[in-house]
């Protein structure tokens, strides 16, 4: 059983919580992710590590309420604990030898661009990010975005904070006035990345995405979460859970990865729904 240490809610759908994970903490880097159950009879689902403290066993989570299993996550209290966390897995973000990038996060995946940017930032590296929402009453971690960043620029669709618009639009400007990176880190929704991904792409700048499909055991066993990549012309298949999250933007299949996750859009919004309403019998 694993203890939740802390509990705070980001916006109205998205909450953090700190589990006490030191076997975790003490391996966790930027870009990894853990799988957990709720309870015993809970589903497996990954959250990516949001931030790890070696000192104190503490491992943060930042998830946004969409289905049963996140539904359930978020009516444990702080004090209480979870039934499993396992990890942590997949490969780390690569750090290592760049020293100007662009972190590009949208949404809730602005939880997992955040400790890539403290990383990037830890060890030297000119951070540039451009984090995006719908609007301003689900805005997160701009504060420790700036605090992570040499520049940051906010953007939101409906204009109701920051600048006005889609993150590709300040991108785009950037590398327009000859901005270089070394690399562009993009997380967020599978449509933002690919559209991040074709914003770079006349710039011949390296894009890194980092994919979140359906997973089940984390492992490489299941093949939920299967991608299909186009390497020299050819097409090649990967698991995000063992060789990735983290892929090369112009090998990803977006539309076939977007068509997959659309896949399973009736089962959790029938299974969030009848979570709700046995807690609001309760």
């Amino acid at each position: 059983m694993y203890k939740i240490l802390c509990k705070k809610e980001l916006n109205p759908t998205v909450t953090m919580m700190e589990i006490e994970a030191p076997l975790v903490a003490n391996k966790a880097k930027a870009g990894q992710f853990i799988i957990l159950r709720v309870d015993e009879e809970g589903e497996r689902i990954p959250l990516t590590i949001a931030g790890a403290n070696k000192e104190t066993g503490g491992v943060k989570i930042i998830f946004q309420i969409v289905g049963a299993t996140t539904e359930k996550l978020n009516h444990k209290k702080e004090g209480e604990y979870i039934q499993d966390f396992a990890g942590p897995l997949g490969k780390p973000t690569e750090i290592e030898g760049k020293k100007s990038v662009c972190i590009v996060g949208g949404g809730v995946g602005c939880a997992i661009a955040l400790p890539v940017a403290q990383a990037f930032k830890e060890q030297g590296a000119e951070v540039t990010s451009i984090i995006g929402f719908r609007s301003k009453d689900l805005l997160i971690l701009e504060d420790e975005f700036r605090a992570a960043s040499s520049e940051l620029i906010v953007m939101s669709d409906d204009g109701s904070y920051g600048r006005h618009g889609n993150v590709t639009v300040p991108l785009k400007e950037m590398l327009d006035a000859g901005k270089h990176f070394d690399e562009i880190i993009t997380i967020g929704p599978v449509i933002m990345m690919k559209f991040v991904t074709l914003t770079a792409k006349p710039y011949n700048v390296p894009v890194t995405v980092s994919m979140n499909p359906i997973m089940i055991d984390g492992t490489g066993m299941c093949g939920g979460c299967r991608l299909t990549l186009n390497v020299d012309g050819k097409k090649v298949t990967k698991f995000a859970c063992v060789d990735g999250p983290d892929f090369n933007g112009y090998e990803v299949d977006f539309d076939e990865a977007m068509s997959r996750g659309r896949m399973y859009f009736p089962f959790e919004r029938h299974a969030h729904e009848e979570t709700c309403n046995l807690f609001k019998q309760a």
